[in-house]
């Protein structure tokens, strides 16, 4: 007979029917503030962890195989749980693992490694996405991905889809909004799609159904935020973001909200499509893998379009950008990189711009300028940019995402842009503006039209 160990917590009502009645492969909970969702999505992958019986029950949902299934069982069960920092995962997420695990016997705990690993070999662990590649080649049985509307856009899509292929694996993505992007994107696909699961929950839901004596505390505070609200300490926009899971809020301290919400108002933001009659200027940040951003603009009159941008994953450098570039169906006028293009590779013993040179790229230096210069610059141009939504979406996500820093002790935001996944494109579009004037070749005297979007036109419906 199996042994029963109890664990002590008590689910909130809304977690009881998440981790009893849902087996598919993918779930998108969007929750309010102190909702309980980390510590249910931790004992829920904890549940699988530890139960095979349970996880047996979760694959004969899915194939009918039994000898797949016991194969699959047969193998070791590895669960990632992600922040968007190894910080916040240590800060937010250890010390819950540990309280939900202590009364199960024969663990092993990595205070190191921030890992616990389960008497029959199962392991839980703890990531930040800024170092996402540790995650690469290892298989997944499950996970979830926190705070997920501030994690890089392509985690999922060119990480952790593959972790979890061999397993079947499943996955959470867990968070408050932070804006319209890849989260919320994943939300409206979870409502219609089969074997996807969304949960939407505001403060309302939480003080309507739930009785004990955090939701007492929550109730209390939902009164004080008004009053904060009310005395302009708090903006609207916010409250309704952290409480009622308003998508329509930007992030706090994004430096590029306005100017990205002006392109949405004046429908500057949808199918613009590649001029063929006129030439391509790329404009890069350079770095590796996913520190690598290529911005494609086209540019006539008083208008700038993006047609086209790209990013890389994995640990790709530049040759296989170039490359990329290179294989794309456009006809360059030039392309631009930042000063560190002329810094030495050590392996060659040669500048990376004679590199490019024999890969097919003859890169123009972008002059140097303080970040805050070219973060002024980009505010220009924004102003007559036009955007290919479909092929620009990580741009887009990067962008909304591109934030201050806020600095607790001297309550401001600090001068220097928070570095993080998003600030590749955001440094791309800056170098971009600097160099606006540049980006014209013989035939860019032409002026260009294109179809408007339809005034009903939503890109996100």
């Amino acid at each position: 007979m199996a042994k029963i160990i109890e664990i002590a917590y008590r689910p909130r009502k809304w977690a009881i029917k998440f981790l009893h009645d849902f087996f598919g492969r993918f779930i998108v909970l969007v929750l309010h503030r102190r909702a309980g969702k980390t510590t249910a999505v931790l004992n829920h992958i904890q549940r699988y962890a530890v139960d095979s019986a349970l996880e047996r029950e979760r694959l004969e949902f899915l194939i009918k195989d039994k000898s797949v299934i016991n194969e699959l069982l047969r193998k070791r069960r590895l669960y990632a749980y992600i922040a968007p920092t190894y910080k916040q995962a240590k800060n937010i997420a250890w010390q819950i693992l540990k309280d939900i695990s202590k009364d199960i016997p024969g663990l092993l705990k990595n205070e190191a490694e921030l890992y616990i690993q389960y008497p029959n070999g199962s392991r839980i662990t703890l990531f930040g996405s800024e170092n996402v590649d540790a995650l690469r080649g290892i298989g997944l049985a499950g996970g979830a991905s926190d705070e997920d509307s501030q994690q890089p856009s392509n985690l999922f899509s060119e990480v952790i889809s593959k972790c979890l292929a061999d397993f079947l694996g499943f996955w959470i993505f867990l968070g408050t909004p932070k804006g319209k992007n890849e989260f919320y994107r994943r939300y409206k696909n979870a409502q219609t799609t089969e074997g996807w699961q969304a949960v939407f929950r505001t403060i309302d839901d939480s003080l309507r159904e739930e009785e004990d004596f955090t939701i007492s505390v929550l109730r209390q505070s939902l009164e004080d935020d008004r009053k904060i609200v009310e005395q302009g300490l708090m903006t609207q926009e916010e409250f309704d973001q952290e409480w009622y899971c308003s998508f329509e809020s930007a992030v706090k301290g994004a430096i590029f909200a306005k100017a990205l919400a002006l392109a949405r108002k004046e429908r500057r933001i949808g199918g613009v499509p590649h001029d063929a009659s006129q030439k391509v200027f790329t404009v890069w940040d350079l770095g590796k893998g996913a520190n690598m951003a290529v911005g494609f603009y086209q540019r006539s009159f008083n208008q700038v379009k993006k047609i086209d941008y790209w990013e890389g994953s994995g640990n790709e450098g530049l040759p296989t950008a170039i490359k990329v570039v290179l294989e794309k169906s456009y006809v360059y006028g030039g392309h631009f990189a930042p000063h560190d293009i002329n810094a030495i590779d050590l392996s060659t013993g040669k500048t990376r711009i004679e590199a490019a040179k024999k890969l097919g790229i003859d890169f123009k230096v972008v002059p140097m300028m303080r970040v805050n210069e070219r973060i002024n610059a980009g505010q220009l141009m924004f102003s007559k940019l036009w955007i290919d939504e479909n092929k620009c979406i990580r741009w887009l996500d990067a962008i909304s995402q591109y934030q201050r820093e806020w600095d607790e002790k001297l309550g401001k935001f600090k001068d220097e842009p928070l570095h993080n996944w998003a600030s590749h494109g955001a440094d791309e579009f800056t170098y971009a503006a600097i160099i606006e004037n540049q980006m014209v070749g013989d035939d860019n005297n032409i002026g260009i039209t294109w179809e408007m979007p339809p005034k009903s036109f939503d890109p996100y419906a």
